[in-house]
């Protein structure tokens, strides 16, 4: 969910890449080997399309340059449905990106060991599982990015014949332009009661994001809660724009930092070596063992948080002008936020499809936990994306019937 400023910035800039085109923008090469070795400063040597970009709220921002990538399916969300999707697309030759906003948050990532996946030894952890799909995918031609999708745009491809890519994702970086969009962000959203003011102000300082709205706050003071890498993550990159983070989470996380001769066992969704390098840094203001009470804020939105020490009696507020609220372990909520009703949503916040992982829009799929199933395992999330890869397929090539698999050399 942006805020109103930020969605008019990227009106602008959807019209500067309009007026830009796509003539000279990096096509991904179908089905290479050798893609495992793309990473971003290699992919600079590839002919681009670079594009400006502005935004402004509270303080000017300097010109972003946005990278625009064209492929055959676009795989937003890198678990296992999106994971096992890539690796049978490319098997079928279909040049596929996957953009996954963290490879550590994931409901697979943090479980400890897997007792219930076939073939699957119980002492692997799930980030291990997940690495070797990963892995797996990369090998048959699949390009994997880091990065956070804040918005898509979506037709059906009879609205513009002469168009194929009919399909946009949108990044702080660059943007995907796709034949076929597949979602797989899964359903760790927070689902717990929002706090007081969070909704009052949402779009209004409060945000999930801190890769789509950071650079809104440019020297200014905001307030990061939630004790998860996420959340860690989120908070440095704050760094880069904000006088001041203040991070508030409701345990004593410094525990956690790597101490010699240490005992304690940390939760499996901390990384304590990113731990240890955001509390050392300058513009960051740790709050341990701080209850989140609320958000407070006037006709120009956020204006502090509203925090109380454990050891403390009376509650008191932090003046800030963002606050970014992270759920502390995650949630079960869909992750939508970035879809804005493009497709149709059930009562419950999951994406609708047919049997074929199809959304409401030809050519849009929905894999995994985002369709809101009851059934959250991940050999039903791996099912879900064998599934829409043959419908994608089937899809692009036009076919009546999917087809089983693919001869790959």
């Amino acid at each position: 969910m942006q805020s109103l400023l930020h969605s008019v910035a990227m009106l602008l800039a959807l019209v500067l890449i309009a007026l830009v085109g796509t003539g000279s923008s990096f096509v991904l090469q179908r089905n290479s080997a050798s893609m495992m070795a793309i990473d971003r400063s290699q992919s600079s040597k590839l002919s681009t399309s670079r594009v400006s970009a502005s935004a402004g709220h509270r303080a000017s921002t300097k010109l972003q340059m946005m990278e625009v990538l064209e492929c055959d399916v676009a795989i937003v969300g890198g678990g296992p449905a999106g994971c096992t999707c890539a690796l049978y697309t490319s098997r079928a030759d279909l040049s596929t990106i996957i953009l996954d906003k963290n490879p550590a948050v994931g409901a697979l990532a943090i479980t400890s060991h897997i007792a219930n996946y076939p073939g699957v030894d119980r002492s692997m952890s799930g980030s291990e599982l997940l690495e070797q799909m990963k892995v797996q995918a990369v090998q048959y031609g699949t390009r994997y990015e880091r990065a956070q999708v804040f918005m898509i745009d979506v037709e059906d491809p009879s609205a513009d014949e002469d168009n194929p890519y009919t399909k946009v994702v949108y990044t702080p970086d660059y943007t995907v332009k796709a034949r076929a969009l597949v979602l797989a962000t899964g359903a760790m959203g927070r689902a717990a009661p929002p706090f007081p003011g969070e909704e009052k102000y949402l779009g209004q300082g409060v945000s999930y994001c801190a890769t789509c709205d950071g650079a809104f706050y440019r020297d200014a003071e905001v307030a990061v809660f939630g004790a998860t890498t996420e959340a860690m993550e989120e908070a440095m990159f704050l760094t880069k724009f904000a006088s001041m983070v203040h991070w508030i989470t409701s345990i004593d996380i410094s525990a956690c930092m790597p101490k010699e001769g240490s005992k304690v066992e940390c939760n499996n969704v901390l990384d304590p070596e990113l731990l240890e390098q955001l509390l050392d840094m300058e513009n960051v203001k740790h709050w341990p063992k701080t209850r989140f009470m609320g958000v407070e804020g006037d006709a120009s939105g956020v204006t502090g948080v509203k925090i109380q020490k454990m050891y403390m009696d009376k509650a008191e507020v932090i003046p800030v002008e963002g606050a970014f609220i992270y759920g502390a372990g995650g949630g079960s909520k869909p992750i939508t936020d970035f879809v804005q009703n493009k497709v149709e949503l059930d009562d419950n916040g999951g994406v609708i499809v047919s049997e074929d992982m199809e959304t409401s829009v030809k050519g849009v799929f929905a894999i995994g936990d985002i369709r809101n199933t009851a059934y959250k395992q991940v050999v039903v999330a791996a099912a879900d994306g064998c599934i829409a890869a043959m419908s994608v397929e089937k899809f692009l090539k036009g076919r009546k019937m999917v087809k089983v698999d693919w001869i790959h050399k």
